[in-house]
């Protein structure tokens, strides 16, 4: 009620979703009875951001990643599409990614998130690595790894609309999926199917995350752990995409 009445509605939801997730957790290690949250869902003042529409059922995701490798647009774009979802990061954070942030040797990418000026580490998979491999030859020597088509020095990266406009080519309008949406698809699957920690996935989407005193995390906290998640998280997709057995959302709640 404090953060909602300072009027931060926005950040009041998601720290009630954290705290139910935080509790789902418990539930499920023996040390809770039930996630106490529910009571309070529709408290709260509705929230009036806006919406990102997200595929986060493992099945229709799978037939999302069959449809990115099927695409035949730019190599940049492709490549783009292709990293969003082992990245999750922000859209905006994505197409302006630069080369002189990624340490392939050390198998990260450490940049500044636009929002909170704060640093940010994605731990590299193997599968990243590929891409970017495959990528640095075309652009390697420019400033971003997705320049704009429209600036041949490469000084400017690609368009805010790239990644949706490729979608919507795939077949996925702005109603079904969004560049963003790749982030609620992470966060549900990681947590859900996959069973990670809240605190590593909170970490890995850039979401503020503070110790039991209230102090922010450091950005390297958990990093071993969150490479192991990232990797983890690239071979479940990996899976997905080759017609693995899928575990349903739905199924797994209910323990069916």
């Amino acid at each position: 009620r404090r953060i909602e009445e300072r009027g931060t509605i926005e950040t009041a939801h998601r720290t009630l979703q954290t705290t139910s997730q935080v509790f789902r957790y418990a539930v499920a290690t023996g040390r809770a009875e039930r996630d106490i949250t529910q009571d309070l869902r529709g408290a709260l003042t509705p929230a009036k951001g806006t919406h990102f529409a997200a595929i986060t059922e493992p099945k229709p995701f799978a037939e999302l990643l069959r449809a990115i490798d099927s695409y035949s647009g730019s190599l940049t774009v492709y490549s783009a599409l292709r990293l969003a979802p082992l990245f999750f990061v922000r859209p905006g954070e994505l197409r302006a990614a630069k080369w002189q942030n990624f340490d392939l040797e050390a198998k990260e990418w450490r940049y500044f998130v636009t929002k909170t000026e704060v640093q940010h580490i994605v731990p590299l998979s193997r599968q990243a690595l590929t891409i970017l491999n495959e990528l640095k030859p075309l652009t390697g020597h420019l400033p971003y790894l997705f320049p704009s088509e429209r600036t041949p020095n490469g000084d400017r990266c690609m368009s805010e609309n790239s990644l949706n406009a490729a979608l919507k080519r795939l077949g996925y309008g702005k109603d079904v999926m969004t560049s963003h949406g790749f982030r609620a698809a992470a966060r549900t699957m990681l947590d859900e199917i996959l069973g990670f920690r809240v605190d590593y996935i909170e970490h890995q989407l850039a979401h503020a995350v503070r110790d039991p005193n209230g102090r922010a995390y450091n950005r390297t906290a958990h990093l071993p752990e969150r490479h192991k998640m990232m990797q983890a998280w690239a071979d479940y997709l990996d899976g997905l995409k080759s017609g693995a057995e899928i575990i349903s959302l739905k199924l797994k709640k209910t323990g069916r």
